[in-house]
């Protein structure tokens, strides 16, 4: 991760992939992602994988974004313990930091 970090704060709801695994996310702006991808796609891993530290509320953990190129927005994860951490409920409005 570069020494500099770039700080994103952006609200939106979580929703629930449709598919077998079942898992949680919530989509980032299109602007933000657009801003991303121009500037740190060569930082990008396999699959649109971009390395971040998320924060939401008093929770603050390393994970990913991965870029999806059906809705061409970044998406970030949320696993059960942060969504039972925080209260996350889906489709509720919530306010997401990012520091790439």
């Amino acid at each position: 991760m570069a020494l500099t970090s770039i700080k994103y704060q952006f609200r939106a709801a979580p929703w629930k992939y449709s598919g077998s695994d079942s898992w949680t996310f919530i989509s980032l702006p299109k602007n933000i992602s657009r801003e991303i991808r121009k500037s740190l796609k060569h930082e990008e891993e396999g699959w649109g994988r971009l390395k971040v530290i998320a924060k939401i509320g008093d929770t603050e953990w390393k994970t990913a974004i991965w870029f999806d190129t059906k809705v061409d927005t970044y998406i970030l994860p949320l696993k059960k313990d942060i969504r039972q951490k925080e209260n996350i409920e889906l489709n509720k409005t919530i306010t997401a930091t990012l520091l790439i």
